[in-house]
């Protein structure tokens, strides 16, 4: 193991802590013990990927990054001690030739096929970029190339290694705070043609031809794997679907399923995007007026600003932390609260609109914007803190010499100032999201008591959705199950 790998990684941990608000794991079941083994990912998140899987990956894992990432200072130091590969893209060393090229990427592969063959698991995303795209781009043969090299430098009689796929799911991908969901999926099974160790001296149009075909399978298991889609559009009527689905199951059923975790958030995509993929070769037509119908239902939701449960109940109005009571909670929130924490906001804030800015201005692409805000808000916190606990013992210093009667303790001043920064930060950022839930649940209310009809209207039609999704998929094999109050679990 690299020496700073340990180290680099508790770090990682913290910061991935610091940045999400939750982050579920889920399939390290089906993580071997021993052995080498690929992951294969989607690449949606620029930078936060990489982290997310290194993180929260049980074993020992070595990426390959393209070779000018090594050159930008302390970050080409941090990867060549954790022992990441260098890898020589096309694109990347355009002025070299053909040959040049063709020999730097060859060596690539070598160093991370040999870190498989010791036991080590290896990352890669096929894709070979990051995007926006709510589906997969054109999957490079590197993958399979790298696979079919690792077995050939294992002895004989080793196990072949695995290639793992990882599902990299987010609710807000941009956004500080949010949740993330890492799903580990069952290594893929191959078909015989291509589970095999090719010759060394095999001839070129074979290798080429075997690598499209394990290509091709892993982009089938990776389709499955992140929920591809082929639109945005598709992809926002799915995701009302299972909220749908949700939401007429908990009411039939009298019971309160509470908040959706993004683990089941993901599951239940799964299933409706599993079915709707069925029936649209089997049943076109049929599929074609049921997206119509949801459409329609989604566009009446948003025009309201509600959830579709929010048909059924209000939003709880109280919290563990707020009065029993609207009156109150308002009160607490609104009126004694933001006393407390207007430090936190003057001391982060600032940082806070800086890194916004440079999110916008340095992201080429929204993919980008969560990297720049970890990369920058790493160093910019830290920095703010010491540069205010600096001033704050100064500050202090300055006002005991012209007041005798104050303690002499400008240490001590400029260390609670600090905390109060972390501190007052963390609670600054808590009761926004307090606040933005209390309004939310004032005007869902409101809503409910002014627009009684339309919502009755609203919960006919989506019992009549649900109705015709359960009877179009109701003989499909889905992922997941149902539990008694609605939600979506895995199957045991």
């Amino acid at each position: 193991m690299p020496a700073l790998y340990s180290p680099i990684r508790r770090a990682a941990q913290l910061l991935v802590r610091a940045f999400f608000r939750q982050v579920e794991v889920t399939g390290l079941e089906h993580v071997p013990p021993e052995g080498g083994g690929i992951l294969v990912s989607w690449h949606p998140n620029g930078m936060i990927d990489p982290v997310l899987i290194f993180t929260q990956f049980p074993r020992e894992v070595a990426f390959g990054a393209r070779h000018g990432l090594f050159k930008v200072p302390l970050m080409g130091w941090l990867m060549r001690n954790m022992g990441v590969v260098p890898i020589y893209r096309a694109a990347d060393v355009s002025s070299a030739s053909v040959e040049e090229r063709r020999m730097a990427n060859r060596e690539s592969l070598e160093a991370l096929a040999s870190e498989v063959v010791s036991g080590r698991f290896s990352c890669l995303f096929p894709e070979g970029a990051s995007h926006d795209a709510p589906h997969l781009l054109e999957l490079k043969t590197g993958v399979a190339r790298f696979y079919y090299q690792a077995r050939q430098m294992q002895e004989g009689g080793s196990q072949p290694p695995v290639i793992l796929p990882v599902g990299l799911h987010y609710d807000h991908k941009r956004s500080y705070r949010s949740s993330a969901h890492v799903a580990f999926h069952s290594p893929l099974e191959l078909p015989p043609e291509l589970d095999l160790t090719p010759p060394p001296d095999e001839d070129g149009d074979l290798v080429r031809e075997r690598c499209r075909g394990l290509t091709s399978v892993i982009e089938e298991a990776l389709c499955d794997v992140v929920g591809a889609t082929d639109t945005w559009e598709l992809h926002s009527l799915m995701h009302r679907a299972r909220k749908l689905v949700r939401a007429e199951r908990a009411a039939r059923a009298e019971t309160n399923p509470g908040k959706v975790r993004i683990d089941e958030r993901t599951l239940g995509f799964a299933r409706v995007r599993a079915g709707y993929n069925a029936r649209v070769e089997t049943h076109p037509e049929e599929v074609g007026v049921l997206r119509v119908r949801v459409t329609e239902y989604d566009a009446d939701l948003r025009a309201l600003r509600l959830e579709d449960h929010e048909l059924d109940r209000g939003p709880r109005l109280a919290s563990k932390s707020v009065a029993m009571i609207l009156a109150h909670q308002v009160v607490l929130v609104f009126v004694l609260l933001p006393p407390v924490v207007l430090l936190g906001w003057a001391i982060n804030l600032p940082v806070l609109l800086g890194l916004w800015i440079l999110s916008k201005v340095l992201s080429a692409k929204r993919k980008d914007e969560a990297s720049v805000k970890v990369a920058f808000g790493v160093v910019a916190f830290p920095v703010t803190w010491l540069v205010v606990g600096l001033f704050a013992a100064w500050g202090h210093q300055q006002i005991g010499a012209a007041v005798p009667g104050i303690p002499n303790a400008p240490i001590l001043a400029g260390v609670f100032t600090v905390l109060l920064g972390i501190v007052g930060g963390m609670v600054a950022l808590q009761y926004l999201r307090v606040a933005r839930d209390t309004a939310r649940a004032v005007r869902v209310r409101f809503t409910r008591a002014r627009r009684r009809v339309t919502l009755a209207r609203l919960k006919i039609e989506r019992s009549e959705i649900y109705d015709e999704l359960m009877a179009m998929m109701g003989d499909l094999a889905l992922p997941g199950a149902v539990a008694s109050d609605g939600r979506v679990v895995q199957d045991s």
